[in-house]
């Protein structure tokens, strides 16, 4: 028989934390950092100042008033985003009186701490509470949870600095996405009306309704609840819309005989444009595969004739003059709708369709190398969460434990 100690590996302890190495210690947070929740309110007078002003840890604003200048961790006390958002932050500052400030490290790099604390606090407070989301966070949930520490700072600085590299990597492709998305958007504003050419393209541009240049007329899916299965043929609705793509991750599915007679009156096909026109109105989407589904009544399908291009009307859903169209058609309802008929209603500006493949091909291509660095970026995302909790049990060791190091201040 086995004994429970044998699958913990040579080295390695089990504590109330986890298996950490067995040089490494488990520590209360209030043993080794002071947490204090800040005395300003929302009354308080915000402005163009020079100091962050943290709000609930959430809000970023500024004021020119500052009650802290040195290194700290800070994280909501209630409210949206709870155990969820946290700020490191080296400098003049102040915060919420909802926020808890960390600071006053003790045996303890702040970087380090920053990475252990937002690692596991969300999980630990869930566990000290019966709730099923968490609202409020006492100050006993922060200072009595325990979390491992290696004994040398030169340990945790070296943990600290390789998630921190991991976080500039994720930064950098996250300010590299903004900004092809901004040029992306550039490009349509000017592509989409005319103001700007592309090579070897020249004439006049018509001002067409929508139902002008439709092949079919625009429907949607049944206004009535079908029983939904955990398999089956998928069923989309306007959450599915997603970024301007269909999005898989949350599908519901229905039978095949409900699929049969939905699909008399609508059956997508590749190359229809999915139009959100209640609750998300305005959002869309174009069918880029082949595939058997369905659509909710929430969604119109849109299928226009031969003599146009269907990517070059999808991005045009995206443009500012169909948006503000679309704005004007929708009701003031508590979930806002548009109907059918007001969408038949839109107005396009069109070139020949050549040029319509032509700019539609442009914008593709950007959103091709757009959607590459986004699987890129939730690829580092993902390699980071793996480093995180390899690196922050000591599964892996940056530095060599029989190696002697100098103590910690």
């Amino acid at each position: 028989m086995v004994s429970a100690s044998a699958s913990i590996p040579v080295g390695y302890k089990k504590t109330e934390v986890g298996v950490i190495p067995e040089d490494w210690h488990v520590v209360n947070i209030d043993s080794i950092a002071r947490v204090k929740t800040g005395a300003k309110d929302t009354q308080d007078k915000i402005d163009d100042g020079d100091f962050p002003f943290f709000v609930r840890s959430q809000k970023v604003e500024r004021i020119n008033s500052f009650s802290f200048d040195g290194e700290a961790v800070l994280t909501a006390g209630d409210g949206v985003g709870t155990g969820k958002i946290f700020h490191y932050i080296v400098g003049k500052f102040d915060y919420h009186q909802r926020v808890y400030c960390m600071s006053g490290f003790s045996n303890c790099t702040g970087k380090y701490f920053y990475y252990q604390f937002s690692h596991n606090f969300y999980d630990r407070i869930m566990s000290m509470t019966a709730k099923s989301s968490v609202d409020s966070v006492r100050k006993a949930m922060i200072t009595e949870m325990k979390i491992p520490l290696p004994p040398h700072k030169t340990e945790q600085d070296k943990i600290a600095k390789t998630l921190s590299d991991s976080d500039s990597q994720i930064q950098a492709l996250e300010q590299l996405i903004a900004k092809k998305r901004d040029i992306k958007q550039g490009s349509m504003q000017t592509l989409l009306t005319g103001k700007s050419r592309l090579p070897g393209f020249s004439g006049e541009w018509e001002c067409i309704r929508l139902k002008d240049f439709l092949k079919t007329p625009v429907t949607d899916g049944p206004h009535l609840t079908p029983k939904f299965h955990r398999t089956g043929i998928p069923f989309l609705s306007v959450n599915n819309l997603v970024n301007n793509r269909v999005d898989f991750s949350e599908l519901r599915y229905i039978s095949e005989d409900d699929h049969f007679q939905f699909s008399k009156k609508c059956k997508p096909e590749r190359n229809d444009i999915l139009l959100g026109k209640a609750a998300s109105v305005g959002k869309v989407a174009i069918v880029d595969f082949d595939l058997e589904l369905n659509i909710w009544s929430p969604l119109a399908l849109i299928r226009v004739n031969e003599k146009h291009d269907p990517k070059f009307v999808f991005y045009s859903f995206q443009s500012r003059n169909i948006l503000n169209q679309i704005e004007l058609f929708t009701n003031s309802s508590s979930q806002g709708n548009i109907g059918m008929g007001d969408i038949e209603l839109l107005i396009f500006n069109l070139p020949e369709k050549n040029e319509q493949v032509a700019i539609a091909q442009v914008l593709s291509d950007m959103d091709a190398e757009i959607s590459a660095l986004e699987q890129r970026l939730e690829k580092t995302k993902a390699i980071k969460q793996g480093m995180m909790q390899q690196l922050l049990t000591g599964r892996i060791r940056l530095v060599d434990p029989s190696t002697p190091v100098e103590a910690s201040a």
